[in-house]
C-alpha cells in the first residue's frame, strides 16, 4: 500500500482528499500545519506528498525546501493561487501543481502519473550507503555510523543529522536557522546558538580544525558549507 503524506490546514478540504485517497486504496497521513508535516515525513516512509502552500507555522514552499534536503520523494502543491507567475514558484522544488478548486478526478490522476514516475525512479536509483572522504572520514548512511581513520564516532542525533545534511549537499551554504528549522524541525528564531554548540561539538570530534578545516567551513556572515572531498 502506497503511503501519502497530505500537509493541508483546511479540516474540510483535507477530509474530503483524505477520503478520496484511502478508497483509492492508499494510506494517508494527515497533518495540519508545515512543522507537523516535516515531523511526520522524517519518521515516516512516503511514496507521495501532498502539500498546501498557505499554512500555519511554516508555509508549503518552506516545507518542500526542507524535505528536498533529504528526498526527492514526489511532491504535489495545491494552492487556491491560480496565476501562471504562481504556478511557477510553486514548481520550484515541487513536481506538479493543483490549483483549486480542482477535481478529484484530476487529483486521482496526478496521484497516479506521479508514484508512477516515483516507482520508475527507485528501479534505477540506488543511493551510495558508504561515503568516504579525504582525512579519513567515512559515513555509513545505512547504520548511521561515522568513523574517522577507521575509529568510530560517537555523535549524538543532531550532531549526526547535521552532518548527514552537509554531506549530502556538499558545497551548499546553510544558514544556522535553516539548520535549526531542518534537524530540529522548529522554527525559533532565537535559537541559532544551539547550532553553533552542536557544529562546535561536531568539528572535535570529527577533528576539523576551526581555521583550515577538512570538512565544515563556516561561511562568514551566510552560516556552513560542507567542503570534504569525497573519495
Amino acid at each position: 500500500m502506497e503511503q501519502i503524506l497530505l500537509v493541508e490546514d483546511d479540516r474540510e478540504i483535507a477530509r474530503i482528499i483524505k477520503d478520496t485517497l484511502t478508497k483509492e486504496g492508499y494510506f494517508v497521513t494527515w497533518a495540519t500545519t508545515g512543522i507537523e508535516g516535516l515531523e511526520d515525513f522524517s519518521a515516516g516512509s512516503y511514496s507521495l506528498v501532498l502539500v498546501d502552500w498557505m499554512m500555519p507555522e511554516m508555509d508549503g514552499l518552506t516545507m518542500i525546501e526542507h524535505i528536498r534536503l533529504q528526498s526527492d520523494v514526489p511532491i504535489i502543491m495545491i494552492s487556491a493561487k491560480s496565476e501562471d507567475a504562481d504556478k511557477v514558484e510553486g514548481l520550484q522544488d515541487a513536481d506538479d501543481y493543483l490549483a483549486k478548486p480542482f477535481s478529484l478526478e484530476e487529483l486521482k490522476a496526478r496521484v497516479r502519473s506521479q508514484l508512477r514516475r516515483w516507482q520508475r525512479y527507485n528501479k534505477v536509483n540506488v543511493q551510495e550507503e558508504k561515503l568516504q572522504f579525504t582525512q579519513g572520514l567515512m559515513m555509513d548512511l545505512s547504520k548511521e555510523l561515522v568513523y574517522v581513520h577507521e575509529e568510530k564516532v560517537n555523535l549524538t542525533q543532531k550532531e549526526y543529522a547535521l552532518l548527514k545534511v552537509f554531506v549530502q549537499h556538499p558545497l551548499e551554504v546553510f544558514t544556522k536557522q535553516a539548520l535549526y528549522t531542518h534537524v530540529w524541525q522548529q522554527t525559533e528564531l532565537d535559537q541559532t546558538h544551539t547550532v553553533t554548540v552542536h557544529i562546535k561539538a561536531l568539528r572535535e570530534k570529527l577533528n576539523d580544525p576551526v581555521r583550515k578545516p577538512y570538512f565544515i567551513e563556516t561561511v562568514w556572515g551566510k552560516g556552513y558549507r560542507f567542503i570534504g572531498e569525497q573519495l
